[in-house]
């Protein structure tokens, strides 16, 4: 453990905000780019956008990579994730919702795959 200097730390009155708090933690390990964009993202409230970014993420990965099974199976639970988080959902909606994502990959992922391949003979 780093040995620490012998001055207290000035505490202001009231107590600081999570956000000045988050940015002082993180900020000796970031760049200038990545400190821009860590302030940019602690405006964020909600996970909205990165439920909609995992989605791209997961039709990119169809697009590109439609045998990656493994990767569409990870992505696709963590999207599962988001979404139960995001609505709180109970676990019988989860239980349809797992169903639906499980659908999905049965019915789409899988055949979009083999038809590629069946379409390059």
């Amino acid at each position: 453990m780093p040995a620490r200097s012998g001055r207290k730390a000035e505490v202001p009155k009231g107590k600081p905000s999570t956000r000045n708090r988050k940015r002082g933690f993180y900020e000796k390990v970031l760049d200038e780019a990545e400190r821009l964009d860590f302030e940019l993202a602690s405006g964020v409230d909600g996970i909205d956008d990165e439920i909609a970014l995992l989605r791209v993420k997961i039709k990119s990965i169809l697009g590109d990579d439609p045998k990656n099974i493994k990767l569409i199976v990870e992505a696709t639970n963590a999207l599962e994730r988001l979404i139960r988080t995001r609505y709180k959902i109970s676990k019988e909606q989860r239980k349809g919702l797992k169903e639906a994502i499980g659908n999905v990959l049965r019915d789409v992922a899988l055949p979009l795959g083999i038809g590629i391949a069946a379409s390059q003979k």
